[in-house]
């Protein structure tokens, strides 16, 4: 739970600090940050980083959340079924974009989101979350695309 943190603000700040850090070094061109808006707070630290970062945030959210025309994927939870939706032009082909979270799990829910970049035909450099559970192996369902984690957890 990341709640303690996001009070805090100078706690919250260095967590910016730090994957802003990241992400310039590792990548000199990038064009989007895309967050995850569903029960977890992707966007909370998706958006600010984006706007450190002076790059634009896209968001990921529960089917039926945005407006327009939509891309959707369904897959599975622990517990059951979900969908997930982007905008279908908010990404453009090629564009080079970093998916972030709070917390990466069983892994169900990146692997959803990275489904509908790759429908965009968006370049993914990354996976990026603040707290990975490695017992779970999540970054497992990633299918060899690029993962980062600032803190793990067995």
């Amino acid at each position: 739970d990341i709640s303690p943190l996001l009070k805090d603000p100078v706690a919250f700040r260095t967590l910016i600090d730090l994957l802003e850090d990241h992400v310039r070094a590792s990548f000199p061109k990038i064009d989007f940050i895309v967050g995850e808006w569903l029960d977890s707070r992707g966007f909370l630290i998706g958006a600010p980083l984006a706007q450190r970062l002076g790059l634009g945030f896209v968001p990921v959210r529960k089917k039926g959340k945005l407006p327009g025309a939509t891309q959707c994927v369904c897959y599975s939870l622990e517990y059951g079924k979900a969908e997930l939706e982007i905008q279908s032009d908010a990404v453009e082909p090629g564009q080079k974009v970093v998916i972030v979270d709070d917390l990466l799990a069983t892994g169900g829910t990146m692997r959803a989101a990275c489904e509908l970049l790759k429908g965009l035909k968006a370049e993914i450099l990354e996976c990026l979350v603040v707290i990975e559970l490695k017992a779970l192996k999540g970054s497992e369902q990633l299918n060899s695309i690029p993962f980062y984690s600032l803190l793990q957890y067995d």
